[in-house]
């Protein structure tokens, strides 16, 4: 999975039933009066079960991994729109052309059905700048979660809060409400009314092809220059004092091996997420203020070393999604901390003073 990234920083600135007792017999120690009866499983027929249970994706490891602050605002729009605001006649939501999503329901993409030549054309008949019309819409918002996250680092402390504007590319996902059905959306033409009723998400797996032309072209059209590449593995990590969100310990490899991991923070924070669909093109912008608190200053010796001796037993495995796995048993430290999630990053870092540019392959 590849991943665009666009950083800026700033200065300073979620009845009881009662049977009688029989004496226990093994399921293949049973004996069936039916022939045609298949055999009870043995042997490696649990292990498909017992495999299942051990997942970091099981549901029962599964808590809260994005967070949003309580004054957060989240929105969407949509630029590239005629001068009347309306979508054209050829956009359309449809279904995306994928297998690899285990929703229920497939998730919406807007679709543009014009070709090349006749979106060019379309796109002149645009009133203003896109970047213009994205900059009056999320102004006010971006102002006043500057504002709530500023006053929120003063009562905690500059050095402990890490704030950041990051702007992403990939392709807002909508999904459907139960008062809405796909055929009804497909016969009426989009319109923002009708999407603003519809939860989404945000897929940033981009094509290794545009990932190529930002680095080739785009890094020294913007004046950056390149500042680093980090091979990371991103061990997620539930606390059961916390269990609102999640620890994320950043970790490296060392000679023999076995993880390290150097930085440990809670999971980011949401001020301010506005998804924007750019109708004219083949990715849209998801635009993010958002912030992380760093908590290795606020461990003991105590929680540091068990931390570290969960990380350090995991096992490197290419073959399994995330590159780690852990021993049996060994996906918990006694009753505090649990492994709920793994990233495997390979990121390229471009930076000036003002803006960072990451390209990231992500495995997770």
């Amino acid at each position: 999975m590849l991943i665009l990234v666009y950083t800026c920083f700033f200065a300073r600135y979620n009845y009881i039933l009662l049977v009688p007792y029989m004496a226990y017999i093994p399921p293949h120690k049973r004996h069936s009066l039916d022939k045609d009866r298949p055999p009870s499983p043995v042997g490696e027929s649990f292990a498909p079960l017992f495999k299942k249970n051990l997942s970091l994706n099981n549901k029962r490891n599964r808590i809260r991994t994005i967070v949003y602050a309580n004054n957060a605002i989240s929105r969407w729009f949509a630029v590239g729109l005629s001068d009347n605001d309306q979508f054209p006649s050829r956009i359309r939501l449809e279904p995306v052309p994928s297998e690899s999503f285990e929703h229920q329901h497939k998730p919406l993409i807007l679709v543009n059905s014009y070709g090349n030549e006749e979106n060019n054309e379309l796109s002149k008949k645009y009133v203003g700048s896109p970047w213009e019309t994205i900059a009056a819409n999320v102004e006010r918002d971006l102002f006043y979660s500057l504002e709530i996250l500023r006053k929120e680092m003063s009562y905690h402390g500059l050095k402990k809060i890490k704030p950041k504007l990051v702007a992403r590319f990939g392709k807002v996902h909508f999904y459907g409400i139960p008062s809405v059905r796909l055929e009804s959306l497909q016969e009426n033409q989009a319109n923002e009314t009708l999407l603003r009723q519809l939860k989404r998400s945000f897929y940033t797996n981009i094509p290794s092809s545009y990932m190529k032309n930002i680095v080739d072209e785009v890094v020294q059209k913007i004046g950056i220059d390149f500042e680093e590449e980090k091979d990371i593995y991103h061990v997620k990590l539930s606390d059961n004092t916390r269990t609102d969100s999640t620890i994320s310990c950043k970790c490296s490899v060392k000679a023999d091996k076995r993880l390290m991991f150097y930085k440990v923070e809670l999971n980011q924070v949401r001020q301010m997420v506005a998804d924007i669909s750019c109708i004219d093109k083949n990715l849209d912008l998801r635009l993010m203020l958002c912030s992380k608190r760093i908590l290795t200053a606020d461990l003991t010796d105590v929680e540091i070393n068990s931390i570290k001796e969960l990380v350090s037993s995991a096992v490197l495995d290419s073959d399994v999604k995330g590159g780690l796995r852990w021993p049996v048993g060994k996906t918990s430290s006694g009753d505090r901390f649990s492994v709920v999630g793994v990233w495997h990053t390979v990121t390229t870092a471009y930076s000036s003073p003002s803006l960072r540019l990451k390209v990231r392959h992500a495995d997770r």
